[in-house]
């Protein structure tokens, strides 16, 4: 390990990598700064840095009086933050989530760029519809890189449940500690009328996801793609 990183920062990665390797899960309590003190050998100001680091990178996050605990970030609702599945009477509804397809492949460009694969690695593209009442509302295109994830390429596909992230966890031991999302409109083409039941030309809202690991390497791509009139954006401004 290069001397010249700071004691505290490279105190940080050796925990990060702890952390990436599941030996603290997800809503496990990290020791006390001073028995992580004890056990590196540096101060207790050096492993509080450390810490900081990583609770300001998102790994984990601190109560009063509790302790410093790893953090799992939660998905399941991030949907709702752009897309608005309302009833006629204004309730809230829930899509049901379908997995169309999952095939094995050799990784197209964007793909292996994504990821940082070798050239002719493969890797896992699930197919998935959001419907409401049977109708399409959002359909996903999702690849995740065949190494990591080969418990996958073969399991039923009935298996995989309405949110993924827990199932990547439990099957593949691969937990999402983060996600960086873009939004843009496009026209919906030839694929979007299919899918979606859209007009030829409409447009459709697309959020790209990738998810990162505790470690900040990427382990999924999805992009997830609706029309514009389920669309709505709101925040609160202070």
């Amino acid at each position: 390990m290069d001397d010249r990183i700071p004691r505290y920062h490279r105190l940080r990665d050796q925990l990060a990598a702890r952390i990436a390797a599941l030996e603290w899960r997800p809503h496990d309590p990290l020791p006390t700064e001073q028995e992580l003190a004890l056990a590196y050998g540096l101060a207790v100001g050096t492993v509080r840095k450390a810490v900081d680091l990583l609770e300001r990178e998102g790994l984990v996050e601190r109560f009063q009086g509790r302790g410093t605990f790893v953090r799992r970030a939660t998905f399941d609702r991030s949907l709702f933050r752009f897309f608005r599945f309302q009833s006629p009477t204004g309730e809230r509804r829930v899509p049901e989530s379908r997995i169309l397809e999952r095939t094995v492949t050799k990784a197209p460009k964007a793909v292996v760029a994504r990821f940082n694969l070798k050239t002719g690695a493969k890797a896992i593209r699930l197919a998935r519809l959001r419907l409401i009442d049977d109708a399409p509302i959002v359909a996903e295109q999702i690849w995740l890189p065949y190494e990591p994830f080969v418990a996958l390429a073969d399991c039923p596909i009935e298996e995989f449940g309405a949110l993924l992230y827990p199932f990547y966890e439990q099957r593949c031991a691969r937990v999402v500690a983060r996600a960086d999302e873009r939004l843009t409109v496009e026209t919906a083409g030839e694929t979007d009328i299919a899918a979606l039941g859209v007009s030829a030309h409409s447009p459709i809202v697309v959020i790209e996801r990738v998810a990162y690991g505790y470690d900040g390497i990427p382990l999924e791509w999805r992009l997830s793609r609706g029309a514009a009139q389920h669309f709505m954006y709101e925040i609160e401004i202070r």
